[in-house]
Order: C-alpha cells, then sequence, then structure tokens
C-alpha cells in the first residue's frame, strides 16, 4: 500500500511526499485519515531543527500526532469494523522514514491499542483530542492542584481555562502579551501580565514555553506555591535560588497524556462539558502543506492549523469563520 504524508527531510525541508506502508497483521486498522493538525509545540522544533535530541528522532521524518479518520480495513483480532471513526496518535508504518509521530498521511497502519472510537460528527474537531488530553493529565490525579493562575492563551492554554472550569474550580487568571489571542475566553478572564498584581497565586500553569518566566512566576506565587511546566523547553532551565527558597517553591513537570486521560477527554467533549469550538482558526488542503506549516508556525494569528486530506475538500488555507477565535 502507498500513502501520501508529510515528510520532513531535515529543518524547513517539507514537501507531500508518496511512502509505502507496512503490511497491516491482525492486530492493524488501516485508517484513512481526514484531518490532521499542526503542532505548534514539538512539530515545531523538528520543523526548525531545535529539538534536542530525542528518542527514535531522525530525518526523513513523518511529523503529526494530531489525527482522526475513518477505519477502512480492520484486522481479525481488533475488534473494529471498517466505517469506524478513530482517533490517531501517529503512526510508525512507513518504509524508509521515520515515524516517531508519523499521523500527518493520507493512509496510516496502526496498532488497534492506539487508537481510540470517536463521533464522527466531531469532524476537524477530532484532530485536538490529543491536546485536550494534554491539558487533563497535567491538571488530573492525586495531590495535583488546578491552576489560578495560567501563563499562555494558545490553544493549551484554552483548554487548560476549559478544563478547569468544566471542574468547577474558580476561574483561573490567564496570562496573554498579545492582545488578538487575548479574545476568546469564556467564563475566566485573560489579562496582560503587567495589569496583575497578585502575588499569592497557589498555582501557575506555564503553557508558553517560555522558561526565562520561571524567576517572575516564582514571584507571583503564595508561600509553598507550586509552578506546573506544561510547555515544552528546550533549554536548560534556571531559576534564582533565594525567592524560591523564601516561597518553598515546588516545580512540577507535566508528562505527555496517557489512554485514559484521552477517554476521560472523549467523554468531558461528547457529554458536552468540554467545548473544542474556538480552536481552529486555520484549515488548509494537505496538498498545500508546506505553506501551511509556515503559517501554523509563523502567522501569531493561528491557533491550530488543520489539515484536510479528503479529495473532496475544498483548498483552503485561511482562517475558518465557523471556527474562528
Amino acid at each position: 500500500m502507498k500513502t501520501n504524508a508529510v515528510l520532513l527531510n531535515g529543518p524547513k525541508e517539507l514537501a507531500v511526499s508518496e511512502l509505502s506502508l507496512s503490511q497491516p497483521g491482525p492486530r492493524d486498522l488501516v485508517v484513512d485519515i481526514k484531518h490532521s493538525g499542526i503542532s505548534t509545540g514539538t512539530e515545531k522544533l523538528f520543523w526548525s531543527g531545535q529539538m534536542p535530541p530525542f528518542p527514535g528522532m531522525g530525518y526523513p521524518l513523518v511529523p503529526g500526532y494530531e489525527a482522526a479518520g475513518e477505519v477502512v480495513e480492520a484486522g481479525a483480532e481488533t475488534g473494529f469494523k471498517a466505517g469506524e471513526h478513530v482517533f490517531v496518535p501517529g503512526a510508525n508504518c512507513y518504509d524508509g522514514a521515520f515515524g516517531l509521530f508519523g499521523g500527518a498521511a493520507s493512509r496510516v497502519v496502526t496498532d488497534v491499542d492506539r487508537v481510540t472510537r470517536i463521533d464522527p460528527g466531531h469532524g476537524p474537531q477530532g484532530a485536538l483530542l490529543a491536546l485536550a488530553a494534554t491539558a487533563r493529565h497535567a491538571m488530573a490525579g492525586l495531590d495535583k492542584a488546578l491552576p489560578d493562575l495560567i501563563v499562555g492563551h494558545g490553544v493549551l492554554g484554552r483548554l487548560l481555562a476549559r478544563l478547569t472550569v468544566a471542574a468547577g474550580a474558580p476561574a483561573p487568571t490567564v496570562w496573554e502579551i498579545d492582545a488578538d489571542r487575548s479574545k476568546g475566553a469564556a467564563g475566566y478572564e485573560v489579562i496582560h501580565p503587567d495589569s496583575d498584581e497578585r502575588r499569592d497565586y497557589k498555582s501557575i500553569y506555564d503553557a508558553s514555553g517560555r522558561g526565562d518566566l520561571l524567576n517572575e512566576l516564582v514571584g507571583r506565587i503564595a508561600k509553598g506555591g507550586e509552578i506546573v511546566l506544561a510547555g515544552f523547553y528546550t533549554q536548560p532551565l534556571q531559576f534564582a535560588f533565594p525567592p524560591a527558597f523564601m516561597k518553598e517553591a515546588r516545580f512540577r513537570v507535566a508528562a505527555e497524556w496517557e489512554r485514559d486521560d484521552l477517554c476521560a477527554t472523549r467523554a468531558l467533549v461528547e457529554n458536552g462539558a468540554l467545548s473544542l469550538d474556538g480552536l481552529i482558526t486555520h484549515q488548509s488542503d494537505a496538498t498545500q502543506a508546506p505553506q501551511a506549516y509556515e503559517t501554523a508556525f509563523e502567522d501569531p494569528a493561528c491557533l491550530k492549523m488543520i489539515l484536510n486530506w479528503s479529495p473532496t475538500r475544498s483548498n483552503t488555507s485561511g482562517p475558518q469563520s465557523e471556527n474562528a477565535a
């Protein structure tokens, strides 16, 4: 079998290429991808060449871990059938290319244990489940405090805020320095950090990925407060010890989501407790992937870019009015 896939041959060397797929086994699904998302965190680092050494990394690489599509072939041991819709967190199924993520392709072969059934009515929003599960993983579990301050009003910051409100906790404050990104809040307030005088936050979640903010955040927590690093940081992190010592500051790193997070997040979306509306600002035909990746990474107005792999879809690269933030 063949597939068309986004292929990173090196930093900023991106094209849509035809690749051969591995043969599916009895526990494999063949999925025709309808929508895949572009991550402005890890994928941007691979695209720019700034990703630190990472297990399984190398070029050429098929990126993408946010994909949704339809099962077209199901192995005998999968319990699935053709026509079911699934979320696919990437696939490692390519001949001649690394599949560290591997979801940005028109067709993938993946083990059944990796996918999750979803409602086809989600449309492009089905590809957002990984980000929502990432936010949920950072917050859920024993000894984890919900945020009362979130730094950054990108997609991850918005999902953290929405999940906090959905949990019935007090609405968090969100910091954002970009005026356009400050828009789109629902049930919580977005402010510029310069206008915030509070210095007694119990739990601050950084969704900006800016390690240089640590000293500022230490100064904003109450004694014994916590700073959760929910972004991805390419440089070693450092902070001044005396202020952290006086605050008895705690630091926690939020890892990637697990399957339980994905299932719980899907349930929240399907029962209406968590909305994914307003997060997709741009869509593009997958054939225009090189331009779409540049827009996703370089246009501040782009919160989330979705690639459409269905040949029946029109070629659109600008914001979609029904999803615009």
